[in-house]
């Protein structure tokens, strides 16, 4: 069962395109389904008609998947749900810091730790507030987020956190990863009761997912879910992590960056055809061959 699990926050480009055709690819070459999974759990920023170019785009593509789709957006009970779970082993606390409180944290000091994203590694202000601390500052209405104790999480799992990773081919290599580059992470807030990280790994368990085929950039984050997944007694999928497809400057495609979109290649009378060709002779893969994906619906 693999997934391919888009933001309706913009229009798909290429590299989407090439992530969906590797999921595509892995579960016809193995009889197992593809499915589309939405997620909107930025409901700022996610948009119906983004949502429904998606559907656009992969259909466009010659993908199909089982309907409805799984929308993030209508699961948030059971992210709560996860989230109170680490709460009450005392595994995530509230953390009532600004990202200027952070930074100003580290303005008088050489160097900023980062997180494996860029993000300054959170310093912990907040960790050592006692229970009644949290609770009148939650009851004076401050804005708050709930970050993963580390070294809390990391002293529940017996052993640190491994998943099997396959890199470009069909044998497995046993990972082990280090969740606490992250440090005190985010993993849920209280407008939304899920980050990324937390939700991923509760919709590739209620989906069963077996295999996580998405972008190299995203590898650094296994080790993170790895240990989610120990913690919430979740199952641990493969991981297969691809090669990106780049701009001519060499840099990650990107919605934020503008990049070209399938529906401008499409306006500019790039045919599906021309892209699975376009894809091979830039990535390799074998998307040129018609056996390789259903006819176009």
């Amino acid at each position: 069962m693999c997934r391919f699990a888009p933001s309706p926050n913009g229009f798909l480009h290429l590299g989407h395109a090439y992530s969906a055709l590797m999921n595509a690819r892995l579960a016809r070459r193995h009889g197992g389904t593809l499915l589309l999974r939405i997620e909107d759990i930025d409901r700022a920023r996610s948009k119906p008609p983004f949502e429904q170019a998606i559907r656009e785009d992969l259909a466009w593509l010659g993908l199909d998947w089982p309907r409805p789709e799984r929308r993030q957006s209508e699961f948030f009970d059971a992210y709560r749900a996860a989230l109170d779970q680490l709460v009450a082993r005392g595994l995530a606390y509230p953390c009532f810091c600004t990202r200027g409180a952070i930074a100003a944290h580290f303005a008088d000091k050489t160097g900023t730790p980062r997180d494996p994203d860029g993000s300054p590694l959170y310093p912990g202000l907040c960790r050592a507030l006692s229970p009644r601390q949290r609770a009148e500052r939650i009851a004076a209405g401050e804005t708050f987020a709930l970050r993963l104790d580390m070294a809390r999480a990391l002293a529940a799992v017996p052993s640190p956190p491994r998943w099997r990773e396959f890199f470009e081919g069909e044998t497995p290599h046993a990972m082990t990863g280090r969740p606490e580059l992250w440090g005190d992470v985010v993993i849920g807030r209280r407008d939304t009761p899920a980050s990324y990280h937390l939700a991923c790994v509760h919709d590739d368990a209620a989906q069963g997912i077996t295999d996580v085929v998405r972008g190299a950039d995203l590898a650094p984050a296994t080790a993170l879910h790895a240990l989610l997944q120990r913690l919430l007694n979740y199952p641990t999928p493969d991981y297969r992590h691809h090669r990106l497809v780049l701009d001519s400057d060499g840099g990650k495609l990107a919605k934020s960056k503008g990049s070209t979109t399938l529906r401008e290649l499409r306006a500019a009378g790039l045919t599906r055809a021309g892209l699975l060709a376009l894809l091979d002779e830039r990535m390799g893969g074998d998307f040129a061959d018609p056996r390789s994906f259903p006819a176009q619906k």
